[in-house]
């Protein structure tokens, strides 16, 4: 089986639908029975689980059912006028529908039926003008998308208002779909490429945009490496080669300074630069500007710093504590402030650079790393998303290095990033690909505090600068517009219907050489306050990746018990995972959630039991009296 879309949402979803109030625009056709009859030629009629009150255009008995046209919603009631003479109960649908067809004047096409039975059957009002519209997106879909995919998204602009144009129709029906994500980054990566013409400064950023999310795990590589070089260049007896290439390295990444050498290239800069807050880097330039009658408070402000920090092991704590204490016993002086922030920088950056290898994922209460400490105070003129650029272009200079050392030590920097990697990893991996993306990119706007020049690099800023450029050539933009529909797609399916919320996100990754697209579409309550209630959800993962091909995972919570169910049509997985069903039950218990059961099923069970169910539909269907619309 097949899933290449959203199944269970699209399900639930028309459930939704049918259960809203009824809303009429000018225009919308609908299927209605005349329950009772008022003065004034006012009714009232059933039009599925909906009930309303309107103004008749000629008089008509109760008990019949017509299909009807809105044709006046402006004044306090809505008009409506008859387009179809009464339907008999001995009409079969099919005949109903032609009957429409020809009393509207549509064409009688297989794709206009298609159509129009779909919004029959589901008791839904729509527009002559929006029929017309929908058979001709019926009769030109694009590649992948079937035609029951093309009919939900057409339902759900229709149900949510939304603009009827082609941009709007490609972004829902591109958005449901739970693969080919990576397959349209990797056709925009290839366009960008090979296309002549156009703007090339734009091409290149977007260019390097998509190497960057096609490589969540490069700024940890590159920190890997900062560690690595660090370690080499402070200690003293390590193979002065090695060293002066490690040197060479951070010089070429421009980490330090060209002219640095073996003793001074730990020298601070840019002693007037902003550090990122709350950072080592931050702290030491405060001690260097600092005057001696500031020293007290400068004691008291590093003891608080090393003391509060996560990142230091407890005896790397007690070793920079005494450190402090042997400063507080000296005289006051500037000198003395300068030696022991010098003193206090060596000793913080060889700690960090000890450190990273076991905590490549890990970040203190101020939300930094290792990494980012390090860099702190090599170079404090950077923002933390100018040192996310720096570490991977340190991993491009180590690529392009044929010293022998620089090679081994970015195989051995691999190979410790690979044996790293676990939950929190995966949750990094996937941020840094949403935020490369930029999927918020319009809400991120609304923030005041928004660095705007690091989101003007995301993509799909780049993205719409690319496709409004005149200059870009067709096939560029028409692969920059598949992109583009994908993430617009996301947006337009999450929302809120009432007290219930649906996120959806699709996150391309790529780790060390394997490509998957996941695909997390979350089904929650919200609360009286206005929050999310976690003690209630549904949660679906589809996956695919190259080993284990298409996977979905179905996590229900109820209560805060929860349910997991995977699909897959490999057989043997069962044993496979009974080892990791302690671990699942020990995270979610460390999250206040019991796990009930985990079942593995293979999706042809799945279609089975889809197909009987339609089977059952379209028996209770045909042997019904009245349509329902």
């Amino acid at each position: 089986m097949t899933s290449t879309s959203f199944n269970p949402v699209a399900q639930q979803t028309q459930v939704a639908m049918t259960n809203q109030p009824l809303t009429l625009k000018q225009g919308q056709i609908f299927h209605g029975t005349i329950k009772q009859l008022y003065p004034d030629q006012m009714a009232e009629i059933q039009v599925g689980n909906n009930k309303l009150v309107a103004k008749l255009e000629v008089p008509l008995k109760v008990g019949d059912a017509h299909f009807f046209q809105v044709t006046n919603t402006a004044g306090v009631q809505t008009e409506l006028k008859v387009v179809s003479n009464p339907m008999s109960p001995t009409l079969t649908p099919a005949q109903q529908m032609t009957q429409l067809l020809e009393t509207m004047n549509l064409p009688k096409t297989a794709d206009m039926q298609q159509v129009l039975g779909h919004f029959m059957k589901q008791q839904m009002p729509i527009s002559r003008e929006q029929l017309i519209q929908a058979e001709q997106w019926m009769k030109n879909l694009p590649e992948g998308v079937s035609k029951q995919d093309a009919l939900l998204a057409i339902q759900r602009m229709v149900e949510y208002k939304m603009p009827f144009t082609n941009q709007v129709f490609q972004a829902l029906v591109q958005g449901a779909k739970t693969d080919g994500m990576s397959t349209a980054l990797q056709n925009l990566l290839q366009q960008l490429a090979g296309a002549t013409g156009g703007n090339e400064q734009l091409k290149a950023s977007v260019l390097g945009q998509l190497q960057t999310i096609a490589k969540p795990f490069d700024a940890e590589l590159g920190g890997t490496m900062l560690a690595r070089a660090v370690q080499l260049l402070s200690d003293q007896t390590s193979n002065i080669s090695e060293r002066l290439q490690s040197l060479q390295l951070l010089k070429q990444a421009g980490v330090v300074p060209q002219n640095a050498t073996l003793s001074n290239w730990q020298a601070q800069q840019a002693q007037q630069a902003q550090a990122p807050s709350n950072s080592a880097g931050q702290l030491i330039m405060q001690m260097l500007q600092a005057k001696p009658e500031q020293s007290s408070a400068i004691v008291e402000q590093a003891r608080a710093f090393i003391t509060n920090d996560n990142l230091l092991t407890t005896a790397q704590k007690e070793q920079l504590q005494q450190l402090v204490t042997r400063f507080s016993q000296l005289p006051q002086s500037k000198q003395a402030l300068t030696t022991f922030a010098q003193q206090l920088q060596t000793e913080l950056v060889k700690a960090y650079a000890n450190n990273t290898a076991s905590q490549l994922f890990t970040k203190n209460e101020q939300g930094l790393s290792t990494k980012e400490q390090i860099l702190s105070m090599l170079k404090p003129e950077l923002t933390v998303n100018n040192q996310e650029t720096l570490l991977r272009n340190l991993v491009q200079e180590a690529k392009n290095m044929q010293q022998p050392a620089i090679q081994s030590q970015l195989t051995q920097a691999d190979a410790q990033l690979q044996s790293a990697v676990d939950s929190k990893a995966m949750e990094q991996a996937m941020k840094t690909v949403l935020k490369g993306l930029g999927i918020s990119y319009e809400a991120t706007l609304q923030n005041k505090a928004t660095d705007m020049q690091a989101v003007a690099q995301q993509l799909k800023p780049q993205l719409l600068a690319l496709i409004q450029d005149t200059t870009t050539p067709p096939a560029l933009r028409d692969a920059a517009e598949m992109v583009m529909a994908r993430m617009n797609g996301m947006q337009l399916l999450s929302g809120e219907n009432g007290h219930q919320h649906q996120l959806v996100m699709q996150v391309p990754l790529e780790f060390f050489g394997k490509k998957m697209d996941a695909t997390l579409q979350w089904n929650g309550r919200m609360k009286e306050d206005g929050k999310i209630d976690a003690n209630y959800a549904r949660v679906l993962f589809y996956l695919h990746m190259e080993s284990l091909q298409e996977t979905v995972i179905d996590m229900q919570v109820q209560n805060r018990i929860v349910t997991v169910t995977l699909f897959n049509d490999h057989l043997g997985l069962a044993p496979l995972a009974e080892p990791l069903k302690k671990s699942l039950k020990e995270g979610l218990a460390s999250k206040d959630y019991q796990l009930s059961a985990v079942f593995i099923k293979q999706f042809e069970s799945v279609a089975q039991e889809q197909t009987e169910r339609s089977t059952k539909e379209q028996i209770e269907e045909h042997s019904g009296v009245d349509i329902r619309v």
